[in-house]
């Protein structure tokens, strides 16, 4: 190994073996760390002898700060499966060793010296109650080793120098996938590059629906019935495959690779949820794409706190009728049913008495959006996950029937909603990393292309370089994804592994699409390039399905109980 400044390169079989014992060794210096942390974190938020919901909200930075340690953690843990994996099969080369080590060596870096939670919020280990003599339990010689050579200029400048050499394979290394789910993700890298890269951009400048031929293609392809079983006329497959599906498609366009959410969102209600004859309806409809599903949960000034939620649903006979209004609506005017989240019970203020119901409704047109009566809506103009476009609704006496309450009964929306965030934070994660790599394609073309001083930009170190720490970076939040997907095959609970891999995979998207940008220089901040728009596609991961602050709560309040 190398050690006092020399360059840690990794190029032959024994020393890529040796690179991942060294990885392995760093990972318990990284987890005492965390445990530590842990405890620290949870002595400043027990009251009573308990978690204290107020003391954790009181010291948010620390507790946050906890959850991006624990996330690094689980990442640097995932990564060291990756590795150790590929070289099982003998498919870890000098490409994955150098994806490996800059990860290693820069994530343990960012451990030791500071977090970046955002742009402007860098967590460091004494916002979490670590001293400085704390924090010599990193000072062990492999993570000394891997900080000081890892991530090194001639390591970022090797890698793109491969990355170059090998434009063919669609992922920078091996992705660490069996070869079914490499064939899923090859026929739907085909798809986004025969189909939707050539025209997405102009969907996003004319803000256009995606067109409904689209729609039907994936529908073709079996997009909307991936993950419903077979006995309801889906495919039945794994929530893994979900993820390479949508990272594929929405490295094409997020818009596409989000036309999947809409009914993955609405199946997994109706199967943790729903009733023998509500599986038996809605199903088979969802998984051939005859029935196109849109969710309706958030409210103007509740945002994340559904609980808070007004909108009310009051029985009528047999049937309901829905009063009150809803923002931020993906995909809401042409689609076929709406999972409603209303309060059906007047005496509750609090998650308790929410209800989800199946709401039909009539597809619109651009002429008539919301033909349905009881039912009016407005678009809100975005910068940018335009191809679905977002919508704020008020309902007025909008009719449901009774036999689509979900599950037969109230007071259950809330918790059958909380069923589905593992694969909805998932998914998200997948497409996070989809537009990341979005990022990463147009901005190494344009630095191939792009000459400046008489050379490409590509040869200069600090354009290399950051394409380098993108390639690097995807790899880490796929990993963590896979990871999360795998977890939930295994039906496991994965809400902090799910958490985990959405809240890494939405910075690293915004990472990438901002790097890539500055790649592109002033041509960037022009409208007809694409990495203008994959900036603004690429902002709304941080915000949607959970911001990530409330992201950062969530996984905080798991380690912390």
């Amino acid at each position: 190994m190398a050690h006092d400044g020399q360059d840690m390169t990794m190029q032959k079989a024994p020393l890529l073996a040796d690179l991942i014992r060294l990885t392995g060794d760093a990972l318990p210096a990284v987890d005492e760390i965390v445990a530590l942390a842990t405890d620290r974190v949870r002595a400043l938020c027990t009251v009573d002898g308990r978690v204290s919901g107020a003391a954790v909200e009181a010291e948010q930075t620390a507790a946050h700060g906890l959850a991006w340690l624990a996330t690094y953690a689980q990442a640097l843990r995932q990564m060291q499966g990756w590795a150790e994996r590929l070289e099982a099969e003998g498919l870890f080369g000098e490409i994955e060793g150098l994806i490996h080590q800059i990860a290693f060596s820069e994530y343990l870096w960012q451990i030791y010296g500071g977090i970046p939670m955002s742009q402007g919020e860098i967590l460091r280990l004494q916002d979490i109650g670590l001293s400085q003599d704390d924090m010599r339990l990193l000072m062990v010689p492999p993570v000394m080793t891997l900080t000081q050579d890892g991530n090194s200029q001639s390591a970022r400048t090797r890698l793109v120098e491969l990355m170059q050499e090998q434009d063919a394979r669609i992922t920078v290394g091996q992705a660490g996938l069996d070869e079914e789910m490499e064939m899923v993700r090859e026929q739907f890298r085909r798809f986004a590059v025969e189909k939707v890269e050539p025209v997405a951009h102009d969907w996003h400048l004319n803000d256009e629906l995606i067109p409904m031929e689209i729609i039907d293609d994936l529908a073709e392809m079996g997009v909307f019935g991936l993950t419903i079983p077979e006995e309801y006329g889906g495919f039945g497959l794994s929530k893994t495959a979900m993820a390479v599906v949508s990272e594929e498609l929405s490295r094409g366009y997020i818009g596409v690779g989000s036309l999947g959410t809409r009914s993955e969102i609405a199946a997994e209600l109706i199967l943790c949820g729903g009733t023998e004859e509500q599986k038996q309806k809605w199903l088979p409809r969802l998984a051939s794409g005859e029935t196109l599903p849109t969710a309706v949960f958030t409210e103007p000034n509740t945002g994340s706190d559904l609980g808070a939620l007004r909108t009310r649903a009051v029985k009528e006979g047999e049937d309901w009728t829905v009063t009150g209004n809803k923002t931020w609506i993906t995909h809401a005017a042409r689609t076929h049913v709406m999972t409603l989240l209303a309060r059906t019970d007047p005496e509750t203020t609090d998650y308790r008495g929410l209800s989800m119901f199946l709401a039909e409704k009539t597809p619109g047109t651009d002429a008539e959006p919301f033909p349905t009566p009881g039912m009016t809506g407005g678009e809100i103009e975005v910068l940018g996950y335009r191809g679905m476009k977002e919508y704020e609704l008020a309902f007025d006496g909008f009719a449901v029937k009774g036999e689509n309450l979900l599950g037969g009964k109230t007071g259950q929306g809330f918790k059958q909603l909380m069923q589905t965030f593992e694969s909805a934070r998932i998914q998200t994660a997948a497409r996070a990393v989809g537009v990341a790599q979005s990022a990463l394609d147009v901005a190494m073309q344009y630095a191939r292309d792009r000459k400046q001083f008489g050379k490409p930009l590509i040869a200069f170190p600090r354009v290399s370089g950051k394409l380098a720490m993108m390639a690097v970076e995807i790899m880490v939040a796929r990993q963590l994804t896979y990871f999360s997907a795998r977890e939930k095959d295994a039906e496991r609970r994965c809400d902090l592994e799910a958490g985990m891999a959405k809240l890494l995979g939405a910075r690293v998207a915004w990472a990438c699409a901002d790097n890539g940008l500055q790649i592109h220089g002033g041509n960037g901040f022009a409208l007809e390039y694409k990495i203008s728009r994959i900036l603004c596609d690429a902002r709304i991961l941080n915000i949607f399905e959970g911001a990530a602050e409330i992201q950062a709560q969530v996984i905080a309040r798991r380690l912390l109980d």
